[in-house]
């Protein structure tokens, strides 16, 4: 495989992120709150300004679009960036796509001044919690039910950001 290449999306970008965001819910429609019908309805400008509401980082391998993430405010906590909407194509899983934008994402939310990264993962998805412990996530104390699942619950995990990577705020 080729080189990963991670990259901010700006405002004018909204059609490469609404390309792929819809390619994510397509595939794992049971990952996301939003449905590829409802998303795919909307306009330029709810396009435009979901670019503003929160960083969007694209994945690039050859100049093909594999991979996306989001960066945005934790609803608690300041000095802590959220990661969200994680999408890896089928092609690119396991490559280190994933990593890529977590890691890009991390690196956002040190330049941004924020000294904790949290990525909401469902208890029940083993892999996404292996995922985050392997890259240094560690279990936080909120839960909350997941959006359309019944029963599910998924979990924050918070990783430190910087020099000082010890337990990051168990919030």
């Amino acid at each position: 495989m080729s080189e990963i290449r991670v990259r901010p999306l700006a405002e004018d970008d909204w059609q490469n992120y609404r390309s792929i965001r819809l390619a994510a819910l397509e595939d794992s429609p049971d990952a996301f709150v939003a449905t590829h019908d409802e998303e795919e309805a909307f306009e330029e400008d709810s396009w435009r300004a979901r670019m503003t509401r929160s960083e969007r980082l694209l994945a690039e391998v050859d100049g093909v679009a594999v991979g996306v993430a989001s960066l945005g405010e934790d609803e608690e906590d300041t000095g802590t960036a959220q990661l969200f909407g994680l999408w890896v194509t089928p092609a690119a899983r396991g490559t280190g796509v994933a990593t890529a934008l977590v890691q890009a994402g991390a690196d956002a939310a040190l330049a941004s001044g924020r000294t904790q990264l949290s990525y909401w993962v469902s208890t029940d998805n083993a892999r996404a919690v292996a995922f985050a412990s392997g890259f240094g996530f560690r279990p936080g104390n909120r839960r909350r039910p997941m959006h359309g699942r019944g029963g599910e619950e998924e979990i924050v995990m918070v990783m430190a950001l910087g020099d000082d990577r010890g337990q990051p705020t168990p919030f």
